[in-house]
């Protein structure tokens, strides 16, 4: 295969994408200068297809990746070894774009840099501190019947948003308001246990068509939080928790505290004595905890424990091999996020 143009600007994007990704300051770069246009251009025109191109142009690479070998092999008898070529520059080119459209939001600092917030080491009187806030508020957010207009979220969680950009440093969204995608396959992806993802190729977020009314607010946050360019999980659950208890809502609030609760037992039944831990659970209100074993049921019944422990497999090498070095327990990282901003704030 002889080198050509295309080639020689995919090596040059190869070589700024992994410097990117060693060099702290280029990382800073795109994160806090070349994303935020990045997104407001691809995001904007992404925002005029109803449906998910992401999830699109997802589909047909992998047809091409299969299918095109053979039709070149049956119609032109190309060659195996200039077929292999083709695939690898192929898959390249989407390695590349990957990281240019969203990837590289894994190499700037982490919230408490940005943030200039110290971490706190856990004690058992700090998180015993933490807990007690957290179930009364937990407890007293409680509403019976919810009330989720997903057009009036779609508005106040982007303005929730701007608000707090500033003091919890996270980028402006530059739209008013912003429509998630809808899974293209949303029966299949919660048979892996996905609630949401953002589609980094073009800049969209997606939602589960399977969301209970309880999930949508706090999903929601927590995805764009990702579109905004935040690629920790732990730090979407965090900004997607306050933003959902900044909102005139009460329920879109119940879903801020509810999304999180199950971060908060894992980490109460690690660190506390079993008598500890099952006086927490009896200060929790019987309807919150039937709600709780509800939600767990649902999701359980859409649940494939084959196709999930492939998919927890692939997406705990994607994480580890991005710089999330605890993989999947980054999500209950959240807590320690908390912990670490309430006790800045002077809360617990």
């Amino acid at each position: 295969m002889k080198l050509k143009k295309r080639h020689i600007v995919l090596l040059v994007l190869l070589i700024a994408v992994i410097f990117a990704q060693i060099i702290p300051s280029w990382g800073r770069w795109y994160a806090s200068d070349f994303y935020p246009v990045l997104s407001w251009l691809f995001t904007g025109v992404s925002a005029i297809v109803p449906f998910s191109i992401g999830d699109v142009f997802v589909v047909l690479s992998i047809l091409v990746i299969i299918l095109l070998p053979l039709y070149s092999r049956c119609k032109y008898h190309m060659r195996w070894r200039n077929i292999l070529l083709h695939d690898v520059e192929y898959l390249l080119w989407v390695y590349v774009w990957f990281y240019i459209a969203w990837g590289l939001n894994y190499s700037q600092p982490h919230f408490m840099q940005r943030a200039h917030i110290q971490p706190v080491r856990y004690t058992s009187a700090l998180f015993a501190r933490f807990m007690d806030r957290y179930i009364t508020d937990l407890n007293n957010s409680y509403v019976a019947s919810l009330s989720v207009d997903k057009e009036a979220i779609n508005s106040e969680i982007p303005r929730i948003y701007r608000d707090i950009s500033d003091s919890l440093k996270i980028h402006t969204p530059q739209h008013s308001y912003l429509r998630p995608k809808t899974m293209l396959f949303s029966n299949f992806i919660s048979s892996v246990g996905v609630s949401g993802y953002m589609g980094p190729f073009f800049c969209e977020f997606h939602l589960n068509r399977n969301l209970l009314s309880l999930d949508y607010p706090a999903v929601y946050a927590h995805e764009m939080a990702h579109l905004l360019g935040i690629s920790s999980e732990a730090e979407a659950n965090f900004y997607a928790y306050q933003v959902c208890l900044r909102s005139g809502n009460p329920s879109v609030r119940f879903s801020g505290y509810f999304f999180i609760m199950g971060y908060v037992l894992n980490n109460a039944k690690i660190l506390m004595t079993a008598e500890q831990f099952n006086r927490v659970k009896r200060l929790i209100r019987p309807e919150i905890k039937r709600l709780y074993i509800y939600h767990r049921y649902y999701w359980q019944a859409l649940y494939s424990p084959a196709l999930g422990a492939v998919q927890n497999w692939l997406y705990e090498l994607y994480l580890k091999g991005n710089k999330i070095e605890n993989g999947q327990k980054n999500y209950s990282q959240v807590v320690g996020l908390l912990i670490s901003y309430e006790r800045y704030k002077r809360l617990i």
